[in-house]
């Protein structure tokens, strides 16, 4: 890569090609071709991924699709490097190490923080348990050994950027990853990581759903090119960062990213309005026997539920605001309704156990501090519950990941005499409502409410 400042990223899922990926290569179609991206993956899961993208060069087809129809292709070239997967991710430290590593950013998915609901570090899951014995499970165990071998190479500067769906995403990956280098006692790295590096907030926006083997085929009709590895996401884009690099960053503000002394405001409107209804959907759907979040978006008691969760309860606790979040809510839902993403409600609805606390709970909570009943936000965990029930049968249509689940608990929470009850006094999930009567009370009424609604729905011939 000769001189140029390489953005290394850890995560090769289909969002950051699709987001990330994508920016940096408007950026080099100006003609900016400084930057360019190191990718790479701590665990095994996405070899044969790695393996094709190094085969064609790291370049790429992204497709992407209009809630009208319209689609569009582009060939994505910004990533120049493949870090091939081994073990002791070598090639991930040897690249993370070297001074021209000017970024080193991140996708883990919101479980792969490992984070309590007190956004404290939680030393008893068994990855974070086997990283601070050496292992190389987590982002921290691996950022630790990356981040060490620059040390040993002279120490420059590095941005530690997150890209994931996590309210205060820096700030909470920055404080996780010190409290895992104190654990750790790696008291050297703890005071480097706090002097040399820093971590902005960032707020991500693209729905991109897992490609399905149809987009290759349009790929090679429209364009002719033979791609293994296409990626499809929706035409929306969106990218808010703090500008806090500390050692350089791309011109991205010349392809459309907002640099920002503060992300707060899209933040809390994003994973409230935008990824909490989303879940909602991919619950509500799963529930009825629907597989796609645009079929499930378009049922009209689901867009109700929704409509009313944003209206009702969500924009009274984010007002005043700098964004319209009447016109931010109506815009979402039409994404949503998209009829050529075709993205599936297993994707969404996967991580529950982590997205309750961090993209419900507080809102559950800022309403009954203003002294009203959060009755439309209380359908989001009642729905959950449902699912969660139904997965513990193993009468979910498909298979449920979520990262912080602990099956033998969640079966035996349903196997006991009072679920429900053990279900809102969870502190992991619901806080200082855990335990709480009132919210007891109004979760019986809004889980008899739902599966009535799902008995009396699926008892009914499905149309979409």
């Amino acid at each position: 890569m000769n001189n140029q400042s390489v953005w290394m990223h850890i995560g090769a899922g289909s969002f950051h090609r699709a987001h990330q990926a994508w920016y940096l290569h408007k950026l080099r179609e100006q003609g900016d071709d400084s930057w360019s991206i190191a990718l790479g993956n701590i665990r095994d899961d996405a070899n044969a991924l790695l393996t094709q993208l190094d085969k064609q060069q790291g370049a790429y087809v992204l497709e992407t699709v209009s809630p009208e129809g319209e689609r569009h292709y582009e060939q994505i070239s910004s990533i120049k490097k493949i870090l091939p997967w081994d073990a002791q991710i070598s090639a991930l430290i040897e690249q993370g190490a070297q001074p021209n590593t000017r970024v080193i950013a991140f996708t883990v998915t919101e479980s792969g923080y490992y984070l309590t609901p007190e956004h404290e570090l939680d030393l008893t899951q068994a990855d974070v348990k086997a990283d601070l014995a050496g292992g190389i499970r987590t982002l921290y165990g691996a950022l630790t050994r990356i981040l060490k071998r620059r040390v040993e190479l002279g120490g420059a500067p590095v941005t530690l950027l997150n890209c994931d769906n996590l309210r205060h995403n820096g700030e909470r990956f920055r404080h996780g990853f010190l409290s895992f280098l104190k654990a750790k006692q790696e008291t050297a790295l703890y005071d480097w990581v706090s002097a040399n590096t820093t971590s902005p907030n960032t707020m991500v926006d693209r729905i991109t759903p897992r490609p399905t083997p149809d987009v290759a085929e349009r790929v090679k009709a429209a364009t002719g090119i033979q791609d293994a590895v296409p990626v499809m996401g929706e035409s929306f884009i969106q990218w808010v960062i703090e500008d806090d690099f500390i050692a350089g960053r791309p011109a991205l503000e010349k392809v459309g990213v907002e640099l920002v002394d503060s992300v707060l405001p899209w933040e809390e409107a994003k994973i409230r309005i935008l990824n909490a209804t989303h879940s909602c959907i991919a619950w509500a759907g799963t529930l009825i026997g629907l597989s796609y979040i645009d079929d499930s978006t378009r049922h009209p008691v689901i867009r109700q539920l929704a409509w009313e969760y944003v209206s009702q309860d969500v924009i009274p606790s984010l007002t005043p605001s700098p964004l319209d979040l009447g016109d931010y809510r109506d815009v979402v839902l039409a994404r949503f309704s998209n009829p050529h993403i075709k993205d599936t409600n297993q994707r969404v609805a996967a991580d529950g156990l982590s997205k309750i606390p961090g993209m419900v709970t507080p809102t559950l909570i800022q309403c009954y501090a203003r002294g009203s009943e959060p009755q439309a936000s209380a359908v989001l965990p009642a729905l959950f519950y449902l699912f969660l029930q139904r997965w513990a049968q193993g009468d979910l249509p498909y298979e449920y990941q979520d990262g912080v689940m602990q099956p033998d608990t969640i079966r035996a929470l349903f196997a006991g005499s009072d679920p429900l009850k053990a279900f809102t006094s969870d502190e992991a999930l619901f806080a200082e409502l855990a335990g709480n009567d009132a919210f007891h009370a109004l979760m019986v009424r809004t889980v008899a409410r739902m599966q009535a609604w799902v008995n009396e729905t699926t008892a009914q011939p499905l149309t979409v």
